[in-house]
């Protein structure tokens, strides 16, 4: 073969090569295109596109009182699109852009109106469809911002993009905090009531299509998602705010008084077991103190001389003893260790005064002797009314009670029963020492407290919740009444003494403990848990309250650390609840003359002198009237205020007058206090709007 052809040969060669490799590719090209098209359009679909989830509105939690504890805000991330449709025209964007970046830089103040003209300039250089401009912004200031240039052009067409998002907010900031709790992507099931009623308050998330754009960030395709959310179910829980407030404003004055490390305060209502108000405070800095853990239901600790309430119940339910028996006070000596009466002996005295006076010496020889030979009897009563149990409350974090028994490789036959006696050797939270004091306030009925009481769904209740019953009888009538009789003893006779109201009767035992510092035990270094438990008023217990103040420093004796925020408490209780009150008509035996009488809203009026049972002779139907003093009661005269004549407000508290000359157009000087005795225009008299009329009270 000569070398023309040699050539030919390798040339044609190659060329059908070339020719076999298109046909190849053309080929897969249309196998790509038309017999795998579906699946690859698909793919590419799910690479640019896909459903997020949008968060449901949460549901509200509601204080009894019906009070706002915590709610979800509307939050926006604003973005923008440069070419939206009505700044699509670079005349409109230029012209204009300059005045929103102006707008914006005095808005957030966190740009020169330069930099937002240059960040927004090179963002439409670069065909930026989704260009962020601020998170996290309200909905009043969205209002706002859409009026700035560009943006007002139109809701689309001026290129803003608001996303919603919603934003956890308490009302009320600290109070109850600790109790309403949180819910965070660090805490699994949440805190608090926001997590264990989280299925309720989450409602359900929707669905929302978006779409990859430049930069890897995800725009929305529609405005609207396309599965609506559903709104969470709202949460009625038991707390009331202004219980709340008292609790948390007395526990921290004590702790700032005492320089303490930390404490507690937990008010119940004794019938029905919701708890009104929780406050827990950890010392940050020096008088600074806020709320870090929830001691009330997870602090762990010895309760001291407020769990002699038990060891007294078992004993006299038992028969040991009875409240006239004779008991040595002063010191108890076990292998070991000395029990010792911290004010000293008062001597012997009987069981009645040894409670009331908290003689750890009395009440550890009494339950060393009688249930020496058979320990297991005397905490068989423990046992039997739940203490070891947890409460199964409805919120998390509830500590494990620890209560020995006989049985235990822990127990010392010769000296742990003695130091049960008075509250040690054993492991209780605050709550579940008021859940027993709640118990002998409810005359032996044991519930578990509660939280929440009532959850809804668009106003309509879904679901209720009593408390649960843990112990329908704890000890026998004739018990219950010897402990209360011991408990009311304390405050009239007692270690509470100084703390006994005039108004109304309180029952309760202080606690003084000695708590061990870690794992250095008792002797390392001296602290002190001061306690407070008890009901009011004690001859109808409505509340019963417990204070805990750990590490007093200075005096650490119950009654002077912890007793006074629970009388502060109690008192403004009892004086803001009417129906604690007795009844108020005997209240004018005696008296020959009737209270004097106070013009003024009829309404107001009449339930003051029905209260007190004062006959009343009802001639006036108008809402407000005069009234006049007789022999036979008070007669209520019928006030119809005249236009343009001055009114007649003798004899009215300053509110009421207030109203009434405001109504009339005047503006009224006021001088003293009390009711109106003269006013300078006569009662009648033509009068015009913007006069001056001067009322004097006494």
């Amino acid at each position: 073969m000569n070398i023309r052809a040699n050539i030919l040969l390798r040339v044609y060669l190659a060329f059908g090569l070339i020719v076999l490799f298109a046909v190849a590719v053309l080929i897969r090209l249309c196998d790509v295109q038309f017999v795998e098209g579906h699946k690859w359009r698909a793919m590419a679909d799910s690479l640019s596109t896909k459903y997020v989830n949008v968060e449901a509105a949460r549901g509200n939690i509601y204080s009894n009182d019906g009070s706002l504890l915590a709610t979800s805000v509307p939050e926006y991330e604003l973005r923008m699109d440069l070419y939206a449709g009505g700044i699509e025209d670079r005349d409109v964007f230029n012209g204009k852009v300059d005045s929103l970046a102006l707008r914006l830089s005095q808005f957030f103040q966190d740009k020169t109106p330069k930099e937002y003209s240059r960040y927004l300039r090179s963002a439409r250089r670069d065909s930026v469809r989704y260009l962020l401009i601020k998170r996290k912004v309200n909905y009043q200031d969205l209002k706002t911002i859409r009026t700035f240039p560009l943006f007002n052009i139109g809701k689309y067409s001026g290129g803003l993009i608001a996303i919603q998002q919603n934003k956890r907010i308490l009302p009320f900031k600290s109070l109850a905090a600790r109790t309403i709790g949180y819910k965070n992507e660090n805490v699994a099931n949440g805190v608090g009531l926001e997590g264990t009623f989280g299925n309720y308050i989450n409602g359900e998330s929707g669905k929302r299509l978006v779409q990859r754009i430049a930069g890897g960030v995800w725009m929305p395709v529609n405005d609207e998602a396309e599965i609506a959310p559903k709104e969470g179910a709202d949460i009625i829980s038991t707390i009331d705010i202004n219980m709340q407030d008292l609790a948390q404003s007395a526990l921290e004055k004590q702790l700032i008084a005492s320089d303490a490390d930390h404490g507690c305060v937990i008010l119940m209502e004794v019938a029905t077991g919701e708890v009104r108000a929780v406050a827990n405070f950890t010392k940050v800095a020096k008088g600074e103190y806020k709320e870090t853990f929830n001691y009330a239901i997870a602090g762990n600790q010895d309760p001291g001389s407020t769990f002699k309430v038990a060891s007294y119940m078992a004993l006299l339910e038992d028969k040991k003893v009875d409240t006239n028996t004779l008991v040595a006070t002063g010191n108890y000596k076990i292998p070991g260790h000395m029990i010792k009466d911290s004010h000293g002996s008062i001597g012997v005295v009987t069981v009645k005064k040894a409670f009331e006076e908290s003689s750890n010496a009395a009440i550890a020889q009494m339950v060393d002797q009688h249930y020496k030979d058979n320990q297991a009897q005397f905490t068989d009563h423990l046992y039997d009314w739940h203490l070891n149990e947890k409460l199964r409350l409805q919120i998390p974090g509830e500590a494990q009670p620890v209560v020995k028994n006989p049985k235990n490789k822990s127990w010392n036959k010769n000296m742990t029963l003695p130091q049960m006696a008075y509250g040690y050797e054993m492991q209780l939270t605050p709550l579940k020492m008021l859940s027993f004091y709640n118990a002998i306030a409810n005359n032996g009925k044991y519930i578990a407290p509660i939280f929440v009481k009532e959850i809804r769904r668009l106003g309509n209740p879904i679901e209720q919740f009593k408390a649960r019953v843990v112990n329908p009888k704890i000890c026998s009538d004739e018990t219950m009444k010897k402990m209360h009789a011991l408990l009311e003893g304390v405050f009239t006779e007692g270690t509470g003494k100084s703390l006994a109201s005039p108004f109304f009767r309180i029952a309760g035992k202080t606690g003084t403990a000695q708590v061990a510092d870690g794992n250095k035990g008792y002797k390392a270094k001296k602290q002190y848990q001061s306690s407070f438990c008890g009901y009011f008023p004690a001859d109808h217990p409505k509340y019963s309250l417990i204070v805990v103040i750990n590490d007093p420093k200075g005096t650490y004796y119950a009654a002077l650390v912890a007793g006074p925020p629970f009388r502060e408490i109690a008192d403004r209780i009892y004086a803001s609840d009417m129906q604690m009150y007795n009844e108020v008509s005997d209240r004018l035996v005696g008296n020959t003359k009737s209270p004097e009488a106070k013009s003024g809203q009829t309404k107001d009026v009449k339930r003051v002198y029905n209260a007190f049972g004062i006959k009343a002779l009802y001639a006036a139907k108008s809402d407000y009237f005069n009234s006049v003093d007789t022999s036979n009661g008070i007669v209520y005269e019928e006030y119809s205020a005249v236009k343009g004549a001055m009114p007649n407000v003798n004899g009215m508290g300053l509110k009421d007058a207030l109203y009434l000359i405001g109504n009339a157009g005047l503006k009224a000087q006021v001088k003293g206090s009390g009711k109106v005795v003269s006013q300078s225009i006569p009662a009648g008299s033509k009068i015009g709007k913007g006069l001056s009329v001067q009322i004097e009270l006494k």
